[in-house]
């Protein structure tokens, strides 16, 4: 529910991190920073760290990252859900698409350079979000796409309470498994 509440905030720059170095390069800079308030999301489970050397100037605001380039297929995975849409990514590898992989480091603001460019060669945008749909990052993103040929799949969680629940059943009630992920793109290509 942090998204929807946080994301929508005048001047606030929410950030989402993929990796404990992304966690750190991102703190440094919300500390030597004094143009805005930053907030940093972490993952309720553990952070990875893949020891890259985090270089990203995040003073340019809402630069996502291309990390893969491929075309048909762009799948934006948000924080934690970032290492989903690479699954997902080879997944589809394997069925002959050649996804691009997108880490978009805020939650607060639009690539709307990036994204515009995805329509010269993508058909479906995928994203991928640790938290609840209603009002949350995809929906900016299918707002960007409202008009144009682009097909939108947003994957996040239903808008429910969770107490004392099991992680995998949660993911796969609501779509969010590589393999339910690559069955649904195939299904409207």
């Amino acid at each position: 529910q942090d998204i929807p509440m946080m994301a929508n905030i005048p001047n606030l720059v929410y950030l989402a991190p993929t990796t404990k170095e992304e966690y750190l390069a991102m703190l440094d800079w919300s500390i030597e920073q004094k143009e805005h308030p930053v907030a940093i999301r972490l993952p309720g489970g553990a952070m990875i760290s893949d020891g890259k050397k985090v270089t990203k100037d995040f003073s340019k605001l809402n630069r996502y990252e291309v990390t893969k380039k491929g075309s048909k297929v762009a799948l934006i995975g948000l924080g934690t859900f970032y290492s989903l849409a690479e699954q997902a990514a080879e997944d589809l590898q394997n069925e002959g698409i050649d996804a691009t992989v997108i880490n978009p480091y805020y939650i607060t603001g639009v690539d709307e350079e990036l994204l515009e460019n995805l329509k010269k060669d993508h058909d479906v945008v995928v994203t991928l979000e640790d938290g609840i749909l209603d009002g949350g990052f995809g929906e900016k993103i299918a707002r960007f796409y409202g008009d144009s040929d682009v097909k939108v799949l947003n994957f996040g969680l239903k808008k429910e309470f969770l107490d004392r629940y099991d992680v995998d059943a949660v993911l796969k009630e609501n779509h969010l498994t590589a393999e339910q992920i690559v069955d649904d793109v195939l299904s409207i290509l």
